[in-house]
């Protein structure tokens, strides 16, 4: 019998109050979680990265030598992904070496270790909401043409902006070949109008309104 989430099944009838512990925050409380997961790593001590990946650096599944043990790559991963939550800046990055999970190889782990001596530098990253911040929704979306140097498919990203708070964001690779970057522009741009018409229904029903046009950005001419 599973008891531990039987909550979710019921009605309460009390007040719930939460409130965090005094001197914390989610900003400090990430910065925790990124000292323990750097302590886990080996790497508490490492020379920290300006960036998160060399942006020469084209992973494939067959390059390098098969970790012996992938189980820690695996768990450094998902740690990753839980962690992009709030830090959006390495999305990208995280969703390259995850794809690897299955069969990581040496050059991957590389670029993973690269992945958290960039956080160590960036401890205290996070994102910031503003009080005083507008409710006009605007919108940025990219694409790489055949970035995947296996497949030849590209990844699409976009990011939303509510105000100057970033609100939603995902770097994901497409199912498509694209032929040419005006198509994996566009198709981007397909992509994040989708999203786009759903977060505007959603700020709708929570009582945001947007009567205006949406502003989405592109720096693809052919596909404007």
């Amino acid at each position: 019998m599973d008891v531990k989430n039987a909550f979710l099944n019921g009605d309460l009838t009390e007040e719930v109050c939460m409130q965090p512990l005094p001197g914390s925050s989610v900003l400090s409380n990430k910065a925790k979680y990124t000292s323990d997961l750097l302590a886990r790593a080996g790497l508490t001590n490492c020379k920290t990265a300006t960036t998160s990946i060399d942006p020469q650096t084209r992973l494939t599944p067959l390059e390098g030598s098969l970790l012996f043990d992938a189980t820690k790559y695996r768990q450094l991963v998902g740690s990753l992904v839980y962690l992009t939550i709030t830090r959006p800046d390495i999305a990208y990055v995280v969703h390259i070496v995850s794809q690897f999970m299955a069969a990581p190889r040496s050059p991957h782990y590389n670029a993973l270790i690269r992945i958290l001596r960039y956080l160590k530098g960036t401890l205290f990253h996070g994102l910031h909401y503003f009080a005083q911040s507008s409710l006009q929704l605007h919108v940025f979306s990219d694409a790489d043409w055949a970035g995947d140097p296996t497949d030849r498919r590209f990844t699409t990203g976009f990011c939303f902006f509510l105000g100057n708070s970033l609100i939603a964001w995902r770097s994901k690779k497409q199912t498509l070949v694209a032929r040419s970057s005006t198509e994996a522009e566009y198709s981007a741009l397909t992509d994040t109008t989708q999203e786009l018409v759903w977060l505007r229904w959603l700020l709708f029903d929570m009582g945001v309104s947007h009567s205006a046009a949406t502003n989405l950005y592109c720096d693809n001419q052919s596909a404007i």
